[in-house]
């Protein structure tokens, strides 16, 4: 009996729509987990490209300085530093064209940043989607297949004179395994999605605060003849 109801004996002898069930959820988790460890890794290199970022840009740089060296690394630098590059490249075309007028000079400046903090978190936000839809239907599908699997196992026993808990067993066991693996692919997504949530909460946060800031930086500078003070 310990045999017979064992996890791959169940699975071997389910009927071909549980089969087909245990394996797209299958296939569904694998991808949940590539997407939530690529997810892992690309916060983590955000969050340190803006933090080094913020202690250089706090140390007493220049601007001009720091957006040379956001054009030279502009492949390799993060959120934060792509979002003040476009901010003072913006700032600095406007004012080689004599605009001197200090609401022009900040509002071409804040829609630079707040056009490239969208792009940012468009990027950021990539494959939360999936891990969301993850979660939300991988346990219904697990139990469509736990539904067929009872359904077919009922069916089989129709044709059965005596019918004990040694025929309905092997047939209601293969189909509970459906929604096992269901919950097994939604529980980690829900939980990743959770997690990566509040991450890109903060870095959201934080991008805007860095907007704010460099704005009133900016605006300090209107009187200087160039931007590379404080």
């Amino acid at each position: 009996m310990n045999q017979d109801l064992s996890i791959l004996h169940l699975v071997l002898n389910a009927s071909i729509v549980v089969q087909a069930v245990m394996l797209l959820l299958v296939l569904v988790s694998v991808s949940s987990w590539a997407a939530i460890f690529r997810k892992l890794f690309a916060i983590r290199r955000i969050k340190g490209l803006n933090e080094t970022f913020e202690r250089e840009f706090w140390s007493g740089t220049s601007l001009n300085d720091l957006f040379a060296a956001a054009a030279k690394n502009a492949r390799e630098s993060g959120a934060m530093e792509r979002i003040f590059a476009s901010g003072m490249r913006e700032y600095q075309k406007l004012r080689e064209r004599r605009i001197t007028d200090a609401a022009t000079l900040m509002d071409g400046a804040r829609r630079a940043m707040r056009a490239s903090f969208q792009r940012e978190m468009d990027e950021v936000e990539s494959n939360l989607s999936f891990l969301a839809s993850v979660g939300s239907v991988s346990p219904y599908v697990g139990l469509f297949g736990t539904i067929w699997g009872i359904m077919h196992a009922f069916t089989g026993l129709a044709n059965l004179q005596q019918v004990t808990l040694a025929t309905v067993a092997p047939g209601i066991a293969e189909a509970l395994v459906a929604t096992a693996i269901g919950l097994f692919a939604a529980i980690p997504a829900v939980v990743a999605y959770n997690r990566f949530a509040r991450d890109i909460d903060r870095i959201s946060i934080r991008l805007e605060t860095f907007i704010e800031e460099f704005s009133n930086i900016l605006q300090r500078n209107l009187g200087a003849p160039s931007a590379s003070g404080r």
